[in-house]
């Protein structure tokens, strides 16, 4: 291709490695002219348009390696029609070279057995039967054009492939979408087109693309990845597609979505994808609301941290229609649990929701006052994140593809309701309505399973080393007389892990840790089989009954309480085993001071 033939937008080809000319001209410091190109992998480049202090061009990429600068002479690879390139792939002769010389036959060897290419032949003879495929994949096929810019005779892309359903076009040469749009003409039966990677121009001047929606009616998804192009643009293109059910459009940048458009695609709209941009809070989508036939939203890997704004707190929450149900936010940037706690504001009718690989995983500590101004880096607890998602979001039925079973909610509720209760425990009773403020869901909690007892140890400041450690009083059984028990104390930070304090048990005692069973003594009775039943058939479970026998029988106190529950059957201890795992010792009991009994294996 000659150097006056080089227009600035001209798609090229360079060993295969795509670029979009978007400059011709000198460049200071050297001699002769040169192309500034912008690749579409833009690890390829060596700057973003800008040499030396001067700034040639500028790019779509907002990487800074996007561009380089290229001979006018440098030899480019041959741009395809659709036609060509779909023979070149499916009905070309692997055992012909590319000049017309017979390349060698390939050999297959096992276990130093030269095998017979049984099958092969037969799978070449079903490549080109063109006329039957119904998905034609082209991806990087080099096609510029739907038929020969020279006017050759070729075959008609109806004759060659009638039966397509699905087109990937991904990665190519074109210029325009008007381009796309002559070849699905000759296609009638296309139900998904793909135009990922590709770098058009002038879209909305496009005239061939303005008159689309008869070529377009009847096309269910709509891929636009990795095109760079505006929203406006995107939804220029979307506009032409009468019958859109899914549309792609991850990959471009974005950073907040204008107002859509009057278009068909806005009442048939069911899945939009809009992974790997840049939004930062669910406000920068907040056009979408007005499609009422959406029902699946894909934000995976964008930089979302917020409903709204933090800059800007007066910005009102967009609420998306109800049906609405499924949510995909993994990958972003959610370190605060009151995100939570209002995405049912904003997604009334999510059922639906994947939230794996965000920061909050790493720190499933309960939000505190003062958590937003704290970062920590810690190991990811993604058990009790899973369950305080649950509870937080009542009406969720599915959570990273697992189905929440009634047994499921139940655990995550009372976890997170005994995780409140231990915060209310910990802090004073003065901050009690602030703390309660970052619990939407305290009232219906204690509706639903009780209110926790709240017991203030004392006030201690969290900063101080005291409020880290967990006072344990280690309890050995069964070593010299059957009822010996030999008493140890010891202090133990909350972060250490049932491995760790296992090991402090052992050296304690003397004896090897991994031969141990610890059991965590919560002080606390729990009901057992037959405490409903009564002769008279009445409710013995009445707590002011059981009140007043557990004073009668000793008054206050751990003993009285085992008392009254002696001959009746009816309460027992509640006690935890402590299981070898990574979990931090100060998620697994409450409080800081604790009975642990030690049993040897």
């Amino acid at each position: 291709m000659s150097e006056t033939r080089v227009r600035i937008g001209e798609r090229r080809s360079y060993g295969g490695a795509l670029c979009t000319v978007r400059y011709s001209g000198d460049v200071a410091g050297t001699s002769g002219s040169w192309l500034g190109v912008e690749w579409d992998d833009p690890t390829r480049g060596k700057h973003d348009g800008q040499h030396q202090g001067v700034r040639y061009f500028s790019c779509k990429s907002k990487s800074p390696t996007a561009a380089s600068f290229v001979r006018p002479s440098r030899a480019v690879d041959d741009p395809q029609t659709l036609v060509s390139a779909l023979q070149r792939k499916y009905a070309s002769d692997p055992t012909t070279a590319g000049h017309g010389e017979a390349a060698p036959q390939r050999q297959i060897v096992i276990s130093g057995k030269v095998a017979e290419e049984v099958g092969f032949d037969k799978i070449r003879r079903q490549q080109a039967q063109l006329a039957e495929l119904k998905i034609i994949i082209l991806d990087g096929g080099r096609i510029a054009y739907a038929s020969p810019p020279d006017g050759k005779p070729e075959e008609s892309i109806s004759e060659v492939c009638p039966k397509a359903v699905e087109l990937d076009l991904s990665r190519n040469l074109f210029e325009r979408v008007g381009t796309v749009v002559n070849i699905c003409s000759q296609l009638k039966g296309l139900l998904a087109l793909r135009m990922n990677g590709n770098r058009f121009l002038g879209v909305s001047e496009d005239e061939t693309l303005k008159s689309a929606s008869k070529v377009f009616k009847g096309i269910r998804e709509l891929a636009l990845e990795e095109t760079l192009l505006s929203w406006d643009e995107i939804c220029v293109i979307a506009a032409q597609f009468p019958d859109l059910v899914s549309l792609h459009a991850s990959a471009n940048q974005f950073s907040s979505l204008s107002p859509l458009p009057a278009a068909p695609f806005t009442s048939t709209l069911v899945s939009i994808y809009l992974e790997f941009n840049d939004f930062t809070s669910i406000t920068d989508i907040a056009s979408l609301v007005s499609i009422t036939s959406l029902r699946n939203l894909h934000l995976k890997g964008n930089r979302i941290s917020a409903i709204t704004p933090e800059h800007n707190s007066s910005t009102p929450t967009p609420v998306f229609s109800k049906n609405l149900q499924y949510l995909d936010l993994s990958y972003n940037q959610v370190s605060t649990w009151s995100f939570v706690d209002y995405l049912p504001d904003s997604f009334p009718g999510l059922a639906a929701l994947r939230f794996a690989h965000n920061p909050i995983y790493a720190n499933p500590e309960l939000d505190t006052p003062s958590a937003a101004a704290t970062t920590t880096k810690a190991a990811p607890n993604t058990d009790e994140a899973y369950m305080l998602l649950l509870a937080r979001l009542p009406a969720l039925k599915t959570l990273n593809f697992s189905n929440i079973t009634p047994a499921d909610r139940l655990n995550a509720e009372m976890f997170y309701l005994s995780r409140i209760a231990r915060q209310l425990s910990a802090a004073p009773e003065a901050d009690e309505p602030q703390i309660l403020k970052l619990h939407r869901r305290w009232t219906d909690l204690c509706e639903l399973y009780g209110e926790p007892a709240v017991i203030r140890r004392g006030e201690t400041d969290p900063n101080f080393l005291e409020a880290r450690l967990v006072v344990v009083e280690f309890l050995l059984v069964g070593t010299g007389s059957v009822d010996a028990v030999t008493t140890k104390t010891a202090k133990i930070p909350k972060s250490f892990d049932i491995y760790a304090v296992k090991g402090i048990a052992g050296k304690l005692f003397g004896l090897p840790p991994l031969g141990l069973r610890l059991v965590w003594e919560t002080g606390e009775w729990d009901p057992v089989a037959g405490f409903d039943e009564k002769e008279d058939g009445g409710d013995s479970s009445d707590e002011e009954e059981m009140e007043a026998e557990w004073e009668r029988q000793g008054g206050a106190g751990e003993e009285g309480f085992a008392q009254a529950g002696k001959g009746t059957g009816r309460w027992v201890k509640r006690e935890t085993e402590l299981k070898d795992g990574p979990r931090q010792f100060g998620y697994c009991v409450d409080g800081t001071d604790v009975k642990v009994r030690v049993e040897v294996r």
